[in-house]
C-alpha cells in the first residue's frame, strides 16, 4: 500500500508544484525556498538534532513554551523545527530567530524523506497534533530514530478516514514510539485506528500553557492610546472567506447603537489582506490598515491588521474579541490566546478543532457561543452595556486556563530520557 501511496504522490508532483505556484501569484512566499520540500539544501546544517514539526502558525506558537524549555535546560542541543507554510515559517524566525534550525518539512517521497533525515539526522521526531505520513514514519524506523506525536488529536471524522486505509496507517502508527493526545477522549480514538493502547496516553494540551508578557500588555494599552483612544475595540481574530462580510455588516447594525465602536480585523491568511480592505471600501466603511502607520479618526469604521505576529498585542488593546474560522466550515481557532490576554471571547458554532476547550469554556461561562451573526451582534450589545458580565468571562476563563496548565512540563517529561540519550 505504500509503494501505491508512494506512486501517487509522485504522480501528483506536477500539481503540487503548479498548485505551489498559483498560491504564490497572492503570497509570494509559496515560491521561495520549493527546493527545501524536495529535500535539498544551499547550505550545510547542524546534524544529530532535536526534530520538532509544527504545521502552521498555531501549532507552532503551542510548540514554543516546549522549545524555550528545552532550551533553558539542554542549552547545547542543536534543535530543528520544520513547518509547512510560510506564516508558520515566519512565526518560527521571527520567535526563535538563529536560535533553532529552521526549514520545510519535506514531501513525503521515499528519496525527499531520505535526503531529509540525511542532511539533519534527528536523534528525535517530534510531531505536533497529527501528522500520519507513511514514508516519513517508515524511514524514521527504519534508522531507529524515536519518533513522538504530541498535543495529538484526533475527530471522528478522521478516524473514520483513516479506518478506511489500514493498510497504509498501521505501519505509520507501529513506528510511533508514544503518543501523547489533548484529551481524554483521543486516546481511543487512536487506538481505534490501529495504535497500540500502551502507546497512547493523555497529557493535556499544551496550548493552555500560552504566556503573555506583562510588557505585551502594556505594549497594548499604550497602543490603544496611540491609535483608537475613546473606541470600543472589536476584534475579529483568525477570519476566513465569509466571515468578513458577515462581520462588516454586524459592525454597521451595532454602529447606531455603539457610536464609538470600532471594527479591527486579523485576517488568518496574509494573501488575503488587500481582499479583505477591498470589501470594507466597497461597504462604504473608511478604513485603515496597520501598515499604513495611520491612527483612527472619529470616522474611522475599520482597523486592518496587515501584519504577521502581532495578534497577542491587538487582542491586549481590544474590549471584546471574535475568534474566526467558527462561522464557517474551518473548525475553529485558538480561543486560548485571548482569554489569556483577559478579553472576552465570542465564538461561532465551527469549533471541531477545538471541541474540548470551547465545550468546556461554556461550561464555566468562560466565552459566548454565538450560532450566527445575528446572536453575535445581540451578545456584543450585551457585553458593551453590563461591563461587569465582560469581566466575570475574564476572570472564568483565566481560572479555567491555570487549571489545564501543565501540558508542556509532562510532555517534557515524556521525552526527557530521550533528551538526555541524545545529549550523550
Amino acid at each position: 500500500m505504500r509503494y501505491f501511496y508512494s506512486f501517487l504522490f509522485y504522480s501528483a508532483i506536477p500539481l503540487i508544484i503548479s498548485r505551489l505556484l498559483w498560491r504564490s501569484l497572492k503570497n509570494p512566499a509559496y515560491r521561495h525556498r520549493i527546493f527545501e520540500r524536495f529535500g535539498f539544501y544551499q547550505k550545510n546544517y547542524f546534524q544529530n538534532v532535536i526534530w520538532f514539526h509544527a504545521v502552521s502558525v498555531g501549532e507552532s506558537e503551542a510548540l514554543f513554551p516546549l522549545i524555550r524549555l528545552i532550551q533553558t535546560r539542554h542549552p547545547q542541543l542543536q534543535i530543528l523545527i520544520t513547518t509547512t507554510t510560510p506564516t508558520g515559517s515566519a512565526r518560527v524566525r521571527a520567535v526563535l530567530g538563529d536560535s533553532v534550525q529552521h526549514v520545510y518539512l519535506p514531501y513525503d517521497l521515499p528519496d525527499v524523506v531520505a535526503r531529509f533525515l540525511n542532511a539533519f539526522k534527528p536523534k528525535i521526531a517530534v510531531i505536533v497534533e497529527t501528522e500520519i505520513w507513511a514514508n516519513l514514519y517508515h524511514a524514521c524506523a527504519k534508522k531507529q530514530i524515536p519518533l513522538y506525536l504530541i498535543n495529538a488529536r484526533l475527530s471522528e471524522k478522521s478516524v473514520r478516514g483513516y479506518q478506511k486505509i489500514p493498510a497504509l496507517v498501521l505501519p505509520a502508527l507501529t513506528a510511533i514510539t508514544k503518543i501523547a493526545t489533548q484529551t481524554e477522549a483521543d486516546k481511543p480514538r487512536f487506538i481505534q485506528i490501529g495504535a497500540k493502547s500502551e502507546n497512547v496516553q493523555n497529557l493535556g494540551n499544551i496550548k493552555f500553557d500560552v504566556t503573555i508578557a506583562d510588557e505585551v500588555l502594556s505594549q497594548g494599552q499604550r497602543l490603544k492610546n496611540q491609535l483608537c483612544k475613546h473606541r470600543f475595540v472589536f476584534l475579529a481574530a483568525s477570519t476566513h472567506e465569509g466571515e468578513e462580510i458577515l462581520l462588516l455588516n454586524a459592525y454597521k447594525n451595532l454602529k447606531k447603537q455603539i457610536p464609538e465602536l470600532l471594527l479591527a480585523i486579523a485576517p488568518r491568511h496574509p494573501e488575503r489582506f488587500n481582499h479583505v480592505e477591498n470589501l470594507a471600501n466597497q461597504a462604504n466603511l473608511k478604513t485603515i490598515t496597520r501598515t499604513s502607520n495611520q491612527i483612527c479618526q472619529p470616522d474611522t469604521d475599520v482597523f486592518l491588521i496587515d501584519t504577521l505576529g502581532e495578534l497577542k498585542l491587538f487582542y491586549a488593546t481590544a474590549d471584546l474579541a471574535f475568534v474566526g474560522g467558527s462561522f464557517v466550515p474551518i473548525g475553529g481557532h485558538n480561543v486560548l490566546e485571548p482569554a489569556a490576554v483577559g478579553v472576552p471571547v465570542l465564538f461561532g458554532l465551527e469549533m471541531q478543532n477545538f471541541a474540548f476547550i470551547a465545550e468546556k469554556m461554556l461550561a464555566e461561562n468562560a466565552a459566548i457561543q454565538c450560532e450566527n451573526v445575528e446572536k453575535l451582534e445581540s451578545a456584543i450589545l450585551e457585553l458593551y452595556h453590563q461591563p461587569e458580565l465582560r469581566n466575570l468571562l475574564v476572570s472564568n476563563a483565566k481560572h479555567f486556563i491555570a487549571q489545564n496548565q501543565g501540558a508542556t512540563e509532562r510532555i517534557y517529561e515524556l521525552l526527557f530520557s530521550q533528551i538526555n540519550t541524545a545529549t550523550k
